[in-house]
């Protein structure tokens, strides 16, 4: 596919060394362990599963955790050799997750159980993984890349997982620092969350995310485009609970240009992204990129490479 339609944007991972914690190997089907110590299971290939054995489950096991540094150790010269080799926008990929490491840590049921309760343990063991992120952000601000990444999933299929005035106090704090920290250094501050997110897009444009990955096919498209539209680019996506799955190329071919006419904008615009499962029909997949490649309905795509806060390159 990447043969066929050759990416803009060129996405680079470190390669982090391997915690002194971690075993078996991620998306490839069965137990491992990850950097933090956290049992993962995973019932297929492909997939990252699920945590079943969260590593401070007993809060008196909290002043036993440590933050794998090590893993920070990575070949960082390999970072910047990417520019080198391309001519793409750079986009570093980073491991920084907060709400989600902490569910890891925590368990699920347990994380929103002390956010309710407003635990003062919940608010240590943030700060703790907040400052971890940290440390991994400072690192990479000073490689040779355009935009960095960082993500949370905070969505169901129809709301917010958390009141947004929780979101607020707990979390949105902790991203306008990300975000601070990556526009002082000159580079674009990209954000992924899957779920309806609505709630606090307004919070995300205001701390100055400048562009947000997220499953825009469990929202009011149209409604975001009216709303944000110039204030922030939509880094994809096109529906891959029905329509790349279930749909015909026709309908793919429907869903890309009902993107493009809610939210393309000359100061903004949308990044064409697609992720897709691994029984999803090949012709799907491929009428995605060519609806986005229509000469027909690229004007209004090919946009300005600089928003009013220096948005990231369109399309």
């Amino acid at each position: 596919m990447r043969s066929l339609f050759p990416e803009d944007i060129s996405s680079v991972s470190l390669s982090y060394r391997g915690g002194s914690r971690g075993s078996g190997m991620p998306r490839c089907g069965g137990r491992y362990v990850d950097e933090w110590g956290c049992v993962w299971d995973a019932g297929e290939n492909g997939v990252v599963g699920e945590v079943k054995n969260a590593v401070i489950e007993d809060w008196a096991l909290l002043d036993t955790l440590r933050p794998p540094r090590e893993i920070l150790e990575g070949d960082w010269p390999l970072v910047d050799a990417t520019r080198a080799s391309t001519d793409c926008y750079i986009l570093a990929v980073t491991s920084v997750r907060p709400f989600e490491r902490m569910q890891f840590l925590r368990g699920t049921e347990n994380l929103f159980m002390d956010m309710a309760w407003g635990d003062a343990r919940f608010k240590r063991l943030r700060a703790l993984v907040h400052e971890f992120f940290l440390e991994e952000l400072t690192l990479w601000i000073s490689r040779d890349v355009d935009g960095i990444s960082f993500m949370d999933d905070w969505g169901t299929q129809y709301s917010l997982l958390i009141n947004p005035n929780m979101w607020r106090e707990y979390f949105k704090p902790l991203y306008m620092e990300y975000v601070r920290i990556i526009h002082r250094a000159g580079k674009h501050a990209f954000f992924h969350s899957d779920g309806n997110i609505e709630a606090i897009f307004p919070d995300l444009v205001e701390i100055g995310v400048d562009a947000i990955n997220c499953q825009l096919f469990c929202m009011d498209i149209e409604e975001l485009g009216r709303k944000f539209k110039g204030e922030i680019t939509f880094w994809g996506e096109i529906d891959r609970q029905k329509i790349l799955p279930f749909g015909t190329p026709s309908d793919v071919r429907a869903a890309v240009m009902r993107v493009r006419v809610a939210l393309e904008n000359a100061t903004g615009g949308v990044i064409a992204q697609c992720e897709w499962g691994n029984r999803d029909p090949f012709a799907n997949i491929a009428a995605v990129f060519s609806a986005w490649s229509d000469p027909l309905a690229s004007a209004s795509v090919c946009a300005s490479k600089a928003a009013p806060r220096g948005a990231p390159p369109t399309a």
